[in-house]
């Protein structure tokens, strides 16, 4: 029987390398750290083998779709198949940020939405849908018979929008679209849910965050870990004491 097997993406640093340590010492199987710098990733591996925990490393850059297919392949070569995968790897614009809200939309959509066979998946609490001011918008993310092909539509249309916008106006929305609109694909898969860690003390939060990283990895992990016949709260709203949110919310 192939030994189960763990990827944590986007996991040399931060809340991804928390949750990494977390599951070397709670998981049952192997569990990889990935990152898109060589060098970076495995000075990270290296830390945690010093706590005496056995993490393993495998490049991944998920901009880079062939060095996706490289994991893809090792993984599938090496244990025929995955077991679980925390999809933690993501950008975030600073408020203050100067580069146009057209490039925004486009950059964080690409790295944080276009992305497949998610199971924990980590985001903000602006990814609720009372964060988009168009109801239609809402009701269309909410519904349950959007197709994949629709979903991506509708993130086009979004982006193309967004070029139309000359006055920047911060990240909410860009977050608040493209954490909702995941929550459909979640609902097509076996196990996955959307996550939100807390405010945490890390560079996405230029280190304003009040959490620690070992704080924020908690509910991930927890939800990593829960067994794959669990049929809640599959498709929801995590939040980081483990409780689940609705979607719409309150902004």
């Amino acid at each position: 029987m192939a030994k189960r097997v763990a990827i944590v993406t986007g996991s040399n640093k931060g809340i991804g390398f928390a949750i990494v340590k977390a599951l070397c010492s709670k998981f049952d199987g192997d569990v990889f750290l990935t990152a898109r710098n060589e060098e970076r990733g495995k000075s990270a591996v290296e830390k945690l083998k010093a706590e005496g925990l056995n993490p393993k490393f495998h490049l991944l850059d998920i901009e880079d779709i062939d060095s996706i297919k490289s994991l893809a392949a090792f993984i599938k070569s090496e244990y025929g198949g995955l077991d679980v995968l925390v999809n933690n790897a993501a950008i975030a614009y600073k408020m203050a940020d100067t580069a146009p809200f057209a490039e925004q939309a486009e950059n964080t959509t690409k790295i944080n939405f276009l992305q497949h066979t998610i199971v924990v998946n980590m985001s903000s609490s602006a990814g609720q849908l009372s964060y988009i001011p168009d109801k239609n918008l809402q009701q269309k993310f909410l519904s349950e018979s959007l197709t994949e092909e629709q979903l991506c539509d509708l993130m086009k249309q979004f982006i193309l929008k967004m070029e139309q916008i000359v006055i920047h106006v911060g990240g909410c929305c860009t977050w608040g679209v493209q954490c909702n609109c995941s929550r459909q694909t979640e609902l097509r898969t076996a196990v996955s849910w959307k996550v939100h860690p807390g405010y945490v003390d890390t560079d996405m939060t230029s280190h304003k965050g009040v959490l620690t990283p070992e704080q924020g990895a908690e509910a991930p992990v927890y939800l990593a870990l829960l067994p794959p016949n669990v049929e809640t709260p599959r498709g929801e709203f995590v939040w980081n004491d483990k409780t689940v949110k609705s979607w719409i919310g309150a902004a």
